[in-house]
């Protein structure tokens, strides 16, 4: 187990997401919720033991993954939620191409000093749900923001190296 030098539990507003394989964030994204798996419980009696019941493990699901960025010029959500959906095939009664529709994403976390602390891998994520516009009030000074809700086989922890605290340097001399 690795030295913990870190009292302090890390920021939850540094943080990026990209695309498995690519090397450029992708812009704004404000809110990611939650990464969230639930095991069901199996409750199982032995027949030399009819009056305990003991519990196994079962499935496990993972919770929607849901983004949120303020709308820019930016289609990269969009192109993606229409990978499973476009208007032009539902009212010309083609089929939809699924080809490509399931991307892996990487969110990574920053402490205050800029630095990669955590880096989950989300495998196999698709859009089931986009909003490409939120709401409009002339009257509120708010951002838009778009939303996509992606559905994945799961999440995993990246091994990723501690890194060294950030040192202040005495510079008066």
């Amino acid at each position: 187990m690795p030295e913990v030098t870190r009292r302090d539990p890390f920021k939850n507003f540094r943080f990026k997401v990209k695309f498995s394989g690519e090397t450029a964030y992708i812009a704004g994204i404000s809110k990611v919720s939650g990464l969230r798996r639930t095991t069901e419980v199996i409750l199982h009696r032995d027949g030399g033991d009819p009056g305990t019941s003991r519990k196994l493990p079962g499935r496990t699901e993972y919770e929607a993954i849901t983004l949120e960025r303020g709308i820019t010029v930016d289609t990269a959500f969009e192109e993606w939620a229409n990978r499973i959906w476009s208007l032009r095939n539902s009212s010309g009664g083609l089929e939809t191409s699924l080809k490509d529709f399931r991307r892996d994403l990487i969110i990574d976390v920053f402490d205050e000093g800029g630095q990669q602390v955590l880096s989950y891998s989300v495998r196999e994520a698709w859009v089931s749900e986009y909003q490409g516009l939120p709401e409009l009030d002339a009257g509120s000074p708010g951002v838009a923001f778009e939303r996509i809700r992606i559905e994945h086989h799961g999440w995993v922890r990246e091994k990723t190296s501690p890194p060294g605290e950030p040192q202040f340097t005495d510079t008066a001399g």
